[in-house]
């Protein structure tokens, strides 16, 4: 059985922590970060905000995150293995995925707000913290191309309430998360919806 989470959420609102949690708990899991599909500095074009247009669907090698997340799909017991995720012994002597539960989870900052993503996910959750906050945490990270001044109200807020509304007209099954409670809190429930979800599939 294969089972996709969508874990998607406003920048820093704690994504990665809950993934990493679940990663640990949950049977032959695997993830692919959006993160990971960014395309080069250069090749991300400045808007007529004046900055680069990280936060936005076109800064993303998406074609590549749906081929990967379809990888999984075809095969989790192998693309477990070449990512280093250790399987249960049952799903290890099957060698296939016929036996036990295959777990995906798909984790990112507009992971709702690409068509052909959205109809892979079985569960979605999605983590909102308040502008403060946001911007607060935003400006204790380092990133790799960091922050030019004035990125977050010219460019990242801006951008994110657009594709919040963008996601919610387009996907309707999305159980909403706040990211101010406590890590403890957001993880427990979700594993249990998780866990529910699981047991009515079965």
């Amino acid at each position: 059985m294969k089972f996709i989470i969508g874990i998607g959420g406003v920048t820093n609102g704690g994504k990665t922590t809950l993934t990493n949690r679940l990663l640990k708990t949950l049977p032959n899991c695997c993830v692919v970060h959006q993160d990971d599909f960014f395309k080069k500095p250069d090749q991300i074009e400045v808007g007529e905000d004046g900055f680069r247009q990280w936060d936005v669907i076109t800064a993303l090698d998406m074609e590549a995150m749906i081929n990967t997340v379809k990888g999984w799909q075809e095969n989790p017991v192998k693309f477990a293995r070449s990512h280093g995720v250790s399987l249960s012994p049952e799903a290890e002597e099957a060698g296939s995925e016929e036996k036990g539960i295959h777990i995906l989870i798909v984790e990112g900052f507009l992971i709702y707000n690409y068509k052909p993503l959205i109809d892979v996910y079985d569960k979605c959750f999605y983590i909102s913290i308040p502008y403060e906050e946001c911007k607060r945490r935003r400006s204790t990270r380092t990133y790799t191309v960091p922050d030019p001044a004035g990125l977050f109200d010219g460019h990242v807020w801006p951008m994110y309430l657009k594709h919040r509304k963008e996601m919610e007209d387009n996907c309707d099954r999305i159980e909403y998360l706040d990211g101010m409670t406590s890590k403890e809190e957001i993880y427990n429930k979700v594993y249990e919806t998780i866990n529910n979800s699981l047991l009515n599939s079965l």
